[in-house]
């Protein structure tokens, strides 16, 4: 997610790509929310939806699973296409350039992740959420992050952060086929661009496909 918004007339393929083009090539750590559930489950298929410098994909892919990573910037499709590589883990990462607010990535998933998938641009997060938990196979889970508060230096100061129970109505899921398993508000210390740090909330939903 950017610290800023676009500037008036960019279009999101443009703002993501010169973002991604524009930051320095390091290594990318992973979200800790996924590190903490996803330690727990068996490796299969994963999709990473809005993959970015690909922290989520590389941590993944180092402990067996095959993943996705699909974003909207080619630049960070093909910095992540590098890293899998130096780390020995290009077999197990597919990234690719997609654009959510057009389709969906096919193929069906063990694991589909969504951390942040916040954007300044129009895009119909519900409707990407809901393709989402259809696209899990049976006893798969669709987790998804979000900011539950506002960092200092975020550019939507002033947002409704919707709580995880209301992301789980909105995407209006069979509950004789999909269970939410986890819905939350931890917070955690987050750093900012400049080092600075501040405490956040993020909002945890974990979604168990049953049927």
């Amino acid at each position: 997610m950017s610290t800023s918004r676009p500037p008036l007339g960019t279009d999101a393929a443009a703002f993501w790509q010169s973002l991604y083009a524009s930051r320095p090539s390091t290594d990318p750590t992973p979200n800790v929310r996924l590190t903490e559930i996803a330690s727990a489950l068996p490796p299969g298929d994963a999709l990473d939806l809005g993959s970015g410098a690909g922290g989520d994909a590389l941590w993944l892919a180092g402990r067996g699973w095959h993943v996705t990573a699909a974003d909207i910037s080619a630049a960070a499709v093909e910095g992540l296409t590098s890293l899998a590589a130096s780390h020995g883990v290009g077999d197990r990462i597919s990234a690719v350039r997609y654009d959510l607010g057009s389709g969906f990535p096919p193929g069906e998933f063990d694991l589909v992740c969504a951390h942040y998938l916040h954007t300044p641009f129009e895009l119909d997060r519900t409707a990407v959420l809901r393709s989402a938990a259809h696209a899990l196979r049976v006893n798969g889970r669709l987790l998804v992050v979000d900011h539950g508060s506002a960092a200092p230096w975020s550019w939507d100061q002033g947002a409704h952060h919707p709580s995880p129970r209301e992301i789980a109505g909105s995407i209006g899921l069979d509950p004789a086929r999909w269970t939410v398993e986890r819905a939350d508000a931890p917070r955690r210390t987050a750093t900012g661009p400049d080092g600075q740090q501040a405490e956040v909330v993020d909002h945890v939903l974990l979604v168990h496909r049953t049927a």
